[in-house]
């Protein structure tokens, strides 16, 4: 099995000393939940370099609510080299151990190319990339009740429509190879009446770009208790022909490769066979059975 989405940073740091021991650990985790292969992916908006590359965004957005949110967020994380991480993860990769050197691209409306042209820049194996906020409103920050505010005071339809725009944007841009948690908007358990129209857009975008959908062990441990994609919305990813990786989005040693067999077992009723394994962003299929 495959573990394409693991962080070296708890969400509650801003950083952490880069260690070899650290991934050593993960590694031995994985091993015990069957996993031969990790992609270390910590989230792009912890690096300068992403926020020098797009700015404060949040001035472009208008005067929503959460811009002053957005800032605070930024600030306290975006406090670490990119070139160092880089270096850790190449290194750690070239000392034997089974890693991919990996990142987790946040969608920026209107502004993937440039941050596209500055990934490439580096020698990643894999990029996935993620919708984790509507404009400046974090949906998925469960700690801050603020964000969390916004559900009763957002149309839920009007909602998972953005959504659905945004990753359909950011399947065509080209930027990522992955598209990560594809339906993380459920994250609180917020799910609008006729969500089956949603999963089709959602199936064709990512068909229609190539990229393949990660199916995530990290649902079952949030409000909406169940993997992502949903069943329904995964039924449509296969129906469409896209490729699949399988992943805990790990912050931490003991969730490194969670219930990865569950997730095989989803696959395999499907009539999935095959997983996707990247080397310098090049995509090769190897058996489900065998990884």
């Amino acid at each position: 099995m495959l573990d394409y989405h693991v962080h070296l940073w708890p969400h509650e740091d801003s950083s952490v000393e880069l260690r070899l021991e650290q991934v050593a650990r993960y590694c031995e985790q994985a091993a015990q939940q069957g996993v031969s292969e990790l992609a270390l992916t910590e989230h792009a908006f912890r690096f300068r370099d992403v926020r020098a590359t797009v700015g404060s965004f949040w001035e472009r957005q208008g005067h929503e609510p959460t811009s002053a949110l957005m800032a605070d967020y930024f600030d306290f994380h975006a406090r670490n080299s990119l070139e160092d991480y880089v270096a850790f993860a190449v290194a750690a990769k070239e000392s034997g151990l089974p890693v991919k050197v990996g990142l987790e691209v946040d969608y920026y409306r209107d502004q993937m190319d440039v941050v596209g042209e500055l990934l490439a820049q580096y020698p990643f194996d894999v990029l996935i990339g993620s919708v984790h906020w509507l404009g400046t409103w974090q949906f998925d920050d469960l700690d801050n009740a603020d964000q969390q505010a916004q559900w009763s005071r957002r149309s839920l339809p009007e909602a998972w429509g953005q959504y659905t725009r945004a990753f359909g944007d950011l399947c065509a841009s080209g930027a990522v190879d992955v598209v990560a948690h594809p339906d993380v908007i459920k994250v609180a358990g917020h799910i609008p009446e006729g969500v089956e129209d949603y999963w089709e857009d959602m199936a064709r975008s990512a068909a229609a770009a190539g990229v393949a959908v990660e199916c995530s062990s990290a649902g079952w441990f949030k409000p909406v208790a169940e993997q992502y994609p949903a069943a329904g919305l995964l039924d449509r990813f296969v129906a469409a022909g896209v490729d699949f990786t399988t992943a805990s989005d790990a912050h931490r040693d003991e969730r490194v490769g969670a219930r990865v067999s569950q997730l095989a077992t989803l696959l395999r009723e499907r009539g999935v066979t095959t997983l996707a394994s990247f080397e310098q962003r090049r995509r090769r299929l190897v058996p489900l059975d065998a990884v």
